[in-house]
């Protein structure tokens, strides 16, 4: 008797750079997260030597720290972050009449901010804390909140232009533009002296898994790219 093939079918090539990337980075997550939670001595030993020292430097260079907290605190800020993607979404629908990616957009920003704060309660690291403070946080240390809310915008942002066949000028400002964000958001906090180096670190690696596993949801539930409405 013949017997039904119940095999799945072969994932489609163009997937498989991003399920591959997915789960790289949450590898690399799990990892820091299990290192950071144990409290890794090592690890512990070069987050206090590296944040020692930027303190020390923020509290020598005044003028860079208040540009620090300039940038930190309105530039990169997780809300300007978050009323970027609100604008981008708008756009979606308005120009393109992509409601699902607008959705899509929005949600995975939503749930970018849940995994955050879940990451933030469940694991509860302390912050810096210095004796002449040049700045001060809320919320627990891990992971970054600013870092992954950039890297998320940025992320999605980017791979939103491309999909919609952004030109090379664009494009490459673009490019520039996150990689000097969602970089100089992270230098920032630890210059400030409010969130480890790994804090940081951490917030960058859960950021892009975020982003990871968004773009392959949308490539799955919605492959066809959007067309311009006429």
């Amino acid at each position: 008797m013949h017997t039904p093939h119940t095999d799945a079918p072969p994932e489609p090539p163009q997937h498989r750079p991003v399920t591959l990337s997915a789960g790289v980075l949450a590898l690399c997550s799990a990892l820091l997260l299990a290192l950071v939670a144990a409290e890794w001595r090592p690890l512990l030993g070069l987050d206090g030597d590296i944040s020692r020292t930027t303190h020390r430097w923020a509290v020598a260079e005044p003028g860079l720290t208040q540009a620090a907290r300039v940038l930190t605190d309105w530039v990169w800020d997780p809300w300007t972050m978050r009323v970027l993607c609100a604008v981008a979404a708008g756009l979606l629908v308005w120009r393109y009449a992509d409601r699902w990616t607008a959705l899509w957009l929005v949600l995975t920003v939503a749930v970018a901010t849940a995994v955050q704060q879940g990451l933030k309660a469940s694991l509860d690291r302390a912050r810096p804390v210095w004796p002449d403070p040049v700045d001060s946080a809320h919320y627990a240390a891990f992971p970054s909140g600013h870092a992954m809310t950039a890297a998320v915008v940025c992320g999605l942002l980017l791979w939103l232009l491309r999909r919609h066949g952004a030109g090379r000028v664009l494009w490459l400002t673009a490019v520039t533009v996150a990689a000097v964000s969602v970089t100089g958001v992270g230098l920032t906090r630890v210059w400030l002296g409010v969130h480890w180096p790994t804090d940081v670190l951490g917030g960058w690696l859960f950021g892009a898994l975020v982003v990871a596993a968004a773009v392959g949801v949308h490539r799955h539930r919605h492959p066809a790219p959007a067309r311009r409405a006429s």
